[in-house]
């Protein structure tokens, strides 16, 4: 049998290094794109300066689109108990779907409670991360590179920590500039990915 490799087809010229072909084909297919890309960008920059702007506005914004999204829930949680209603779990099914809506409605009628409370469930879920994390690290500290995971844990117990100290003042504008940062975050993105589309297909 002979030992003769096949012939390996050399690469592209104008492929990056470091890039694969996959990823390269990918962007390829994006180019003809670009002006979506920067124009979603631009307006999700505009949306997150208003944001920035109107932390509350923004807060209230965010508390009925995530209500919204837990009565969807609740209501679909409900449709599907009473599908599998001879099921044995019906009536729990039944019960956290009723509860998921309740959950949603009153976050919908009372922005101002809705974000309270989704605050406190941050910061509640950022000490129970961090906290985690802190334990994963002790018992593992002798290995090496952990390091990073008591860093990462100890940065976001201590954030949910200043969330839970500040509840309930800061529920007014926290999820607000959450909000306001992603979108800068994600629009800044797709605006850079924009223009190096548009930089590439002009070559």
């Amino acid at each position: 049998m002979s030992d003769r490799k096949p012939p390996v087809a050399p690469s592209s010229p104008s492929t990056p290094p470091g890039y694969t072909a996959p990823l390269v084909n990918a962007l390829q297919s994006l180019q003809a794109s670009w002006r979506w890309f920067i124009t979603v960008g631009l307006l999700l920059l505009v949306l997150g300066l208003i944001a920035s702007v109107h932390v509350l506005a923004a807060t209230v914004f965010s508390v009925v689109f995530v209500g919204t999204l837990i009565v969807i829930a609740g209501v679909s949680q409900l449709v599907q108990a009473w599908r599998i209603k001879n099921w044995p779990g019906f009536l729990l099914w039944s019960f956290a779907g009723l509860l998921y809506t309740a959950a949603g409605v009153i976050a919908i009628i009372n922005p101002i409670t809705g974000a309270a409370a989704l605050t406190l469930l941050l910061g509640a879920t950022l000490i129970a991360s961090g906290a985690m994390r802190l334990w994963l690290w002790f018992n593992n500290r002798s290995q090496q590179g952990w390091g990073w995971i008591a860093t990462s844990g100890l940065i976001t117990l201590l954030a949910g920590i200043l969330i839970a100290a500040g509840w309930p003042a800061n529920s007014l504008w926290l999820l607000g500039l959450l909000l306001a940062l992603d979108l800068l975050f994600q629009g800044w993105t797709l605006l850079l990915l924009g223009l190096a589309l548009r930089n590439s297909a002009s070559k």
